[in-house]
């Protein structure tokens, strides 16, 4: 087994700086630094609750064939990110203070589930659990219906 001890960071690449670091910190993430964005490396944010991102960049092509998570296209690779929250309602309203519309929603077991896109259309899931939070991840699969 390999060592895994935690995710240590999600890579993004974005397409604008400004306008996805904007996003981002409107999530609550903050800038750690920027080690060279227009050279292609990261700008380095982090939040409250630890989670670090690296906003990579510059894009150098259409974003017409983005891997997404909430279309009926299903290419190979990385579909989303998910982030935890303590209240499904608090992160609703949020979302609709800052105009951040929801892509998705559904719910399995427990957990209840919302997607938003960030600038450049990568989908970010955003889950809250009602109980214990390892008891929607086994046994079987009913329910899971409605997710994308």
């Amino acid at each position: 087994m390999l060592g895994i001890e935690k995710v240590d960071h999600v890579g993004i690449r974005v397409s604008d700086k400004t306008r996805s670091m904007a996003f981002y910190e409107t999530l609550g993430f903050k800038t750690l630094t920027d080690a060279g964005f227009d050279q292609g490396h990261p700008i380095i944010m982090q939040h409250p609750s630890g989670v670090v991102l690296n906003l990579l960049g510059p894009s150098n092509t259409a974003t017409d064939a983005n891997i997404l998570m909430d279309v009926a296209e299903k290419y190979p690779g990385l579909t989303h990110v998910s982030f935890k929250v303590g209240s499904m309602d608090a992160a609703k309203a949020f979302l609709e203070e800052q105009g951040i519309a929801l892509t998705g929603e559904f719910s399995f077991k427990g957990m209840h589930a919302v997607f938003i896109r960030d600038p450049d259309l990568n989908v970010i899931e955003l889950d809250a659990y009602a109980g214990e939070e390892p008891a929607t991840r086994g046994g079987p699969a009913g329910g899971y219906d409605e997710h994308p």
